[in-house]
């Protein structure tokens, strides 16, 4: 069991998510949401955060359809922004499906604190926990 510090992000073309965890517990919890212009966030404001949090691995959410398909607006894009993470940072970046973490994601949120709880940049980060918690399940 490993005690690595994992940064995960929910990709999307107006809003990323992101969320931080801990190997050793599995457990996850939501940062913030980067806005985006067509899928292209502030860098700058996401360097900070790595730097802040240091984590080891960085885990980027691949959005395929129910059959674990490419979406071809949304998957190539996807994968582009993982390139870039670790092109601008150097640090190992895995891909992990995130099929339905949007719906798992609102129903989490609307349980805690209802119509409220489901702003677009919370229903993203609680995305990016679903999507990290989900990647330590599969390291097991």
């Amino acid at each position: 069991m490993n005690s690595r510090t994992i940064m995960a992000f929910d990709f999307g073309t107006k809003s990323i998510g992101s969320a931080i965890g801990q190997e050793i517990t599995g457990t996850a919890s939501p940062l913030k949401a980067f806005k985006a212009q067509d899928g292209i966030p502030n860098w700058n404001l996401i360097e900070a955060q790595i730097k802040e949090w240091q984590p080891n691995l960085l885990v980027v959410g691949l959005p395929t359809d129910l059959h674990g398909k490419d979406l071809e607006n949304i998957t190539p894009r996807a994968k582009k922004f993982a390139n870039r993470l670790h092109g601008r940072f150097g640090l190992p970046v895995e891909l992990h499906d995130e099929r339905l973490s949007t719906t798992e994601a609102r129903a989490d949120l609307f349980e805690r604190g209802g119509y409220k709880a489901l702003s677009k940049g919370n229903v993203d980060c609680q995305s990016a926990v679903v999507i990290l918690e989900s990647w330590f399940e599969a390291q097991y």
